[in-house]
């Protein structure tokens, strides 16, 4: 919501931009803080480097391209479809154990944001094949990103990891921001616009990454990467607590089965257990 007015008169690539470059900034100011110097991490830099083009670049390009040609609510359903595929590349690349509480949490809750997202906005997949598609390649690359860096969380901490990534994606973006800046009129920057930038950068993309990669470290990419589907829910939380805008049933209904699906994921087993017939 705060990012709106920023992207009210900014492009979508050149806020992406200027919203990493901030990011960068409180990531590496942090990281100098943390440990009194910047320093290149070694050989494991050049594949957070790579990292980030794939979790903040490629991502970005295709979220944002892809939402040109689809609804919002079409995006937002593809995109929460990345914990199920995190789940599965993490397991595939050995650096997770697919259980079946945790496959079957992340597929109950993806669910319930099915349903959030279908009771506040309109769905119609299929539309746009390509917008779909693009999306859909979006997804899988935060899944990607997200078990590249549980392997990368092996040899550094998670600040290191997401400021090195962020930077990587800076690279990455420059020249589709300063192109969409250099053919666009000059846009009229207020204090929102600025406000917007900041926050989103250094809370939204450098701060709450930051919390995830710690989280993939200490719970792993499956369930860290579950919780994040809380996040179309609470979006409709503080709709109504600061638009006042309304919630439905259906909503509600939805938000249950994502909570529902997060505890199953941490849950060791199903827990199924028959009972015969005549028998206590």
């Amino acid at each position: 919501m705060v990012a709106k007015a920023s992207l009210a008169v900014l492009g979508p690539f050149s806020f992406t931009l200027l919203r990493y470059i901030v990011a960068a900034i409180t990531l590496f100011g942090l990281l100098r803080w943390r440990s009194g110097a910047i320093r290149w991490p070694g050989p494991v830099g050049w594949r957070l480097l790579a990292l980030g083009v794939v979790g903040f670049g490629l991502y970005q390009v295709c979220w944002t391209v892809g939402l040109t040609q689809i609804t919002a609510g079409d995006s937002a359903l593809i995109i929460a479809a990345a914990p199920v595929f995190t789940a599965l590349l993490a397991a595939g690349f050995g650096l997770d154990r697919l259980t079946a509480p945790k496959l079957a949490g992340a597929v109950i809750a993806f669910a319930g944001v099915a349903i959030v997202v279908a009771e506040g906005s309109s769905i119609s997949l299929g539309a746009s094949l390509g917008g779909d598609l693009l999306t859909l390649a979006a997804s899988l690359l935060w899944a990607a990103y997200t078990v590249g860096g549980a392997r990368m969380l092996r040899e550094v901490d998670a600040v290191s990891a997401t400021a090195w990534s962020a930077l990587g994606g800076i690279l990455f973006l420059v020249p589709f921001g300063v192109a969409e800046i250099l053919l666009s009129p000059p846009p009229d920057v207020t204090l929102g616009v600025v406000v917007g930038v900041v926050y989103s950068g250094s809370m939204a993309a450098a701060i709450s990454i930051v919390l995830v990669m710690h989280g993939v470290a200490v719970i792993g990419p499956t369930r860290a990467s579950s919780t994040q589907l809380l996040v179309p829910f609470g979006a409709v939380v503080l709709g109504a607590v600061f638009l006042a805008e309304p919630i439905l049933l259906g909503q509600i209904a939805g938000g249950i089965i994502i909570v529902a699906g997060l505890l199953l994921t941490r849950r060791t087993s199903l827990g199924l257990h028959v009972r015969r017939w005549g028998t206590r």
